[in-house]
């Protein structure tokens, strides 16, 4: 199925039949990654008097309670009322749901004191102004791990404020990442690249989104892709979410 969009005065090409799902999905337990000493998420059958709604258990349905942390058990979508003082939610601030993306791989320099970072003069070389509404990075090394792993208290990897307040100048409203932040794990509750990203409060951008906890797998290469970012309409500042990619046939 292919479909015909123009962007920016350009007109490209998509088939809709092959889906890229860069998506983490969420189970029940330990099988998930973890950030912010999130507890895990939990599937649990409803039980009253002699019904229990798990097939698997005797029941004549599933009907099963979940728990999750939208935040620390896997992909999610955010808002700027992940940091503000005001409500905003996720249902009400993204109200478009396909973008012109692009992805790109980088590894996150060391620094001195330990810390993995991404910096500006890594980003600066793949991105041109108002080319495209949503970018996608891709960290090394990069391995199906990052489906489980268990971030917390591991200081993983993060975005240097001023690479993040590039990637606003070329004009991304999107951004997606594989990490557990934006920011550092421990960062005195300055969340400098969240707050750079959502230009908050200045001139606080509502309808931009960030999501992270996304996999790349190795397959999909670095190019231009039509993103799809699907969510749960829940009335939160993020919500898990699956981000999707087409790819691309540029028509001049």
């Amino acid at each position: 199925m292919l479909i015909n969009f123009i962007f920016q005065d350009k007109k490209y090409q998509a088939n809709l039949s092959q889906p890229l799902d860069i998506s983490i999905p969420i189970r029940d337990g330990f099988d998930n990654p973890n950030c912010f000493y999130a507890p895990l998420p939990a599937f649990e059958p409803v039980r009253a008097d002699n019904f229990v709604g798990d097939t698997q258990l005797g029941g004549i349905i599933n009907f099963k309670n979940i728990r999750i942390n939208p935040h620390g058990n896997g992909t999610h979508t955010e808002c700027v009322g992940h940091i503000a003082k005001e409500v905003f939610t996720i249902n009400d601030c993204l109200k478009k749901f396909h973008f012109l993306a692009q992805l790109i791989t980088v590894f996150p320099t060391k620094m001195e004191n330990g810390d993995r970072v991404i910096l500006k003069h890594q980003i600066e070389g793949f991105l041109q102004k108002n080319t495209f509404n949503a970018l996608i990075i891709r960290t090394m090394p990069n391995d199906n791990l990052k489906e489980r792993t268990n971030y917390s208290g591991a200081n993983p990897p993060y975005i240097h404020h001023e690479a993040m307040e590039y990637i606003v100048e070329c004009g991304i409203e999107h951004f997606l990442v594989d990490l557990p932040s934006v920011d550092r794990e421990e960062d005195g509750a300055l969340f400098l690249a969240h707050k750079a990203f959502w230009k908050y409060p200045q001139a606080t951008r509502k309808n931009a989104t960030i999501t992270e906890l996304i996999y790349v797998p190795e397959n999909i290469k670095d190019d231009f892709y039509l993103l799809n970012i699907q969510i749960a309409s829940f009335e939160l500042d993020a919500s898990p979410s699956k981000p999707v990619l087409f790819g691309l046939i540029k028509n001049e």
